[in-house]
């Protein structure tokens, strides 16, 4: 096994890094995990340790190579995406915590941004929505606590960045910024792929801090490591499911959910959802839509400590409460995300009465995360998207219930991968590509399970409306917005490196 050709990805996630190897025939001969912790030091602060997040990656490469042998093949990194970092460029050394993906300390910056009517420009200019959850406003926040004049900035003493880039300086010494993950800070000109002047003064960011930015498939070699391929998450598991054209959406269940397809250069995207750069491969960059939802595996973690059992159990629980249980979780525990996108959300429990019990709660958490999927789906399609086929991927779809849960409710078709680990399973695709160990349009060999939906549509129609009235009173404005689009102009840009 030694003298052969490897693939080893490393998945850098909000809750675990994850190492899987493969071997040049493209199957799996390995898996390996490290759990990392999270704070949340505040009502709405969810920090991580950095210095945790990289000796975690540094200690799966390294038992990958005692297991396999030294020097290791092509090395892939998927990362977390829009978690923020700052750090010394002459130590490497952190300085603060990681600001996670679901932190929401900078609501109030956002919302004054907001009511000085920058946000159509934003998103114009980002493809994303005017929202806590993306990196600039973090980074600003950072900055704040040990720069606040920005002078170490601008004299390029500091780096700042997504976990990406922490990840990479870590290995190689290099600070760089994959292109798709790049697409997922605020600062970035989508259809140029270069950093916005305009937005890195409006969020008081100095260029000499950021990283530079890089394709996808771009090689970097330092310390005696070799990245041969980066991708955010989502878009790996994207990748990773086979999808190179429009048409096919998948759905990671994770922390929070990523729904996510690839769109065509002259299509529109519903401005209840973020248009992104999934990733830039041989020249080209390929774009995506996609709607962030923040708390899905989350929901259920939540509630089955409260209740005092696991989330394995929490689910077997649900089992036993029918589908119009009477009860709905709203968990907008910071805010809601797509389609909605209202950080002034708060979480809601509606429909309790005396004979409430545990197995309905249970089922209202997992509703939870189906229905927020459809809402995005249903989303897509009223902005004139056409969704062919729904693949499903992340830990917590191991369950077939929940699988079901979701066909049923959102009366689709829904396609499970049989490969958990998509996300670097994706980035090791590419990592092999990259290396001329297979072609860039090959693909995994996984065959998916197939769920079609058992529930009759009448009754899944009734417990959508419940939802959507659950999801109106917690909301701060419950108006409903019809379905706008936003048209994109995407080019194919060779200027990346």
């Amino acid at each position: 096994m030694a003298d052969s050709p490897l693939v080893v990805a490393v998945d850098q996630g909000t809750s675990s890094t994850k190492c899987l190897v493969l071997d040049a025939e493209r199957r799996v001969v390995s898996v390996d995990s490290i759990p990392v912790s999270q704070r949340h030091p505040r009502p709405g602060w969810v920090e991580q340790d950095a210095e945790e997040i990289a000796r975690s990656v540094r200690t799966l490469l390294g038992r990958a190579q005692d297991a396999f042998g030294s020097p290791l093949g092509a090395i892939g990194l998927s990362t977390q995406r829009e978690s923020a970092i700052v750090w010394e460029r002459a130590t490497g050394r952190s300085l603060g915590p990681v600001l996670g993906w679901q932190d929401r300390r900078t609501t109030d910056a956002v919302r004054r941004l907001a009511a000085d009517g920058l946000a159509p420009t934003i998103t114009a200019r980002t493809g994303l929505p005017l929202d806590p959850m993306f990196s600039a406003p973090k980074l600003q926040w950072l900055l704040d606590q040990v720069d606040p004049d920005r002078r170490r900035a601008r004299a390029g003493e500091l780096a700042v960045g997504t976990v990406d880039s922490w990840v990479a300086f870590q290995l190689t010494g290099r600070h760089v910024t994959e292109t798709g993950n790049a697409s997922r800070t605020l600062l970035l000109d989508i259809d140029r792929v270069a950093w916005e002047p305009d937005l890195l003064e409006l969020f008081d960011i100095p260029e000499q801090a950021l990283p530079e930015l890089v394709a996808s498939d771009a090689e970097l070699t330092g310390n005696g490591w070799s990245i041969a391929a980066m991708l955010a998450d989502s878009h790996a598991a994207l990748y990773g499911h086979g999808i190179r054209e429009p048409g096919a959406v998948k759905v990671t269940y994770g922390t929070g959910s990523s729904v996510m397809g690839l769109v065509s250069e002259d299509a529109s995207v519903p401005s209840s959802l973020a248009r992104t750069i999934a990733w830039t491969t041989k020249g080209r960059t390929r774009y995506a839509f996609e709607g962030n939802i923040l708390s899905s595996g989350a929901t259920l973690v939540w509630l089955a400590e409260l209740l005092g059992v696991t989330p394995a159990k929490l689910l077997e629980e649900a089992t036993r409460a029918p589908v119009l249980h009477g009860i709905d979780i709203v968990p907008a525990f910071a805010g809601l995300g797509a389609p909605w996108w209202d950080p002034a959300a708060v979480g809601t429990v509606r429909g309790f009465t005396l004979g409430t019990d545990r197995a309905s709660l249970a089922h209202a958490a997992a509703d939870s995360i189906a229905l927020q999927v459809e809402d995005v789906l249903s989303a897509c399609e009223a902005g004139g998207m056409s969704i062919d086929r729904v693949l499903l991927d992340g830990g917590p779809t191991s369950n077939d219930w929940l699988v079901q849960l979701q066909a049923d409710l959102s009366q689709r078709l829904v396609l499970r991968s049989r490969v958990a680990e998509l996300s670097a399973l994706g980035v090791a695709m590419l990592a092999g590509a990259t290396k001329g160990l297979w072609s860039a349009e090959a693909v995994h060999d996984d065959q998916s399970d197939a769920f079609v939906p058992g529930l009759h549509p009448e009754i899944a129609a009734a417990r959508r409306r419940s939802w959507a009235a659950a999801v109106a009173s917690a909301r701060s404005d419950p108006r409903p917005r019809p379905p706008q689009t936003t048209t994109t102009s995407a080019k194919e840009h060779t200027h990346v490196r």
